[in-house]
């Protein structure tokens, strides 16, 4: 069986609480699922750089400045390249190419111009690839400012907003896979004793867009690969034997262990008691962790059934449960999707 959830060794527990945190590295699906046979892809760089002198405002002491520049071919050319890093670091694809020329040659840098259907199929041709991944449009706007202090200091702050839109495309194909659109920012400030020594340290324009444009983009490989996301897990403890042995094999991985222990209890446990409810949270818990999803959800459904409404601890524990079945419910839908991928 497939691990697709994996335990971090990282425990949020207190001697006067009864639930212990834990996080959880599970493995998710990409947003697109390319046919069988796309083992190699090509990133391309489609998108145009804007004029150095357009989407740029400084403001030094308060005075606008007329003549600035921030030039944004390099941004745009480590940006096609940050996503290729971060899509190969997957090993996902058997491959992961980089074309390394700009594939447009007109000057409408404000158009969001696809690849065209015969480009796409010369690039992979050409590449020897089966899918293309492309930057087919990044923009920036920064404002940088410059001010100094009555304490004798000066500070300075460069903001950049970030759009952008990232295009998967397939040989034969007129219309592309997948569009995933960029929108973030980036933010930096430093200060010092003078504008010399501010200089040194605050990234010049060019700099702080290239940092930006990575930033922005690298995180869109997850709608092209299957990877890990962080998410929080809890379970309960109590104060009897088994649920003390219970929690040791927890806290060690040990999850079929503690499973026998949580399920004596929920076995000898009357059915209004708060300790059954708890013990099916956990069971829905050893189950998600062995790899059993479909017995998770149950156990958490029965455990959110039993917290019984009218006290307020445990109509708060049923919420929790309320938010881990959908938890489980996606799971299961990305499973499905997973094996697809995974199985191509």
């Amino acid at each position: 069986m497939r691990a697709t959830c994996c335990l971090m060794i990282l425990l949020f527990c207190n001697a006067c609480t009864s639930i212990r945190y834990m996080e959880i590295e599970t493995y998710n699906p990409s947003e697109v699922t390319y046919p069988a046979g796309v083992r190699r892809a090509l990133i391309v760089n489609n998108a145009l750089p804007q004029p150095a002198n357009t989407g740029y405002e400084f403001i030094f002491m308060g005075q606008a400045q007329d003549t600035c520049t921030a030039n944004a071919d390099s941004a745009l050319f480590d940006a096609a390249r940050a996503l290729g890093v971060a899509i190969a670091e997957t090993d996902f694809f058997d491959d992961v190419l980089f074309f390394h020329e700009g594939t447009r040659h007109d000057e409408s840098f404000l158009e969001d111009a696809r690849l065209s259907r015969d480009l796409v199929q010369s690039l992979c041709e050409d590449a020897d690839a089966d899918a293309v991944i492309s930057l087919d449009r990044l923009l920036f706007v920064t404002g940088k400012r410059i001010s100094s202090h009555a304490e004798g200091y000066v500070t300075g702050s460069i903001d950049i907003q970030i759009e952008g839109v990232v295009r998967s495309y397939l040989p034969g194909r007129t219309n592309p896979v997948v569009t995933i659109t960029v929108s973030d920012s980036v933010s930096f400030f430093e200060e010092a004793m003078n504008v010399e020594i501010l200089s040194s340290i605050l990234p010049s324009p060019e700099e702080a867009l290239r940092i930006a444009g990575e930033y922005a983009v690298r995180k869109v490989y997850r709608a092209f690969t299957p990877h890990w996301e962080t998410g929080l897990r809890w379970y309960f403890t109590g104060m009897g034997a088994r649920w003390k042995e219970a929690a040791a094999y927890a806290g060690s991985e040990k999850w079929d262990k503690a499973a026998e222990r949580w399920q004596y209890i929920y076995n000898h446990t009357p059915p209004h008691s708060g300790n059954k409810a708890k013990a099916a949270a956990n069971l829905a818990l050893a189950a998600e962790m062995e790899g059993n999803f479909d017995a998770a959800l149950e156990w958490a459904k029965t455990s959110r059934d039993l917290f019984a409404p009218n006290n307020e601890s445990e109509t708060s524990n049923a919420r929790k449960q309320t938010l881990y079945i959908a938890t489980l419910e996606q799971r299961i839908l990305n499973e499905k999707k997973l094996n697809l991928q995974i199985r191509k």
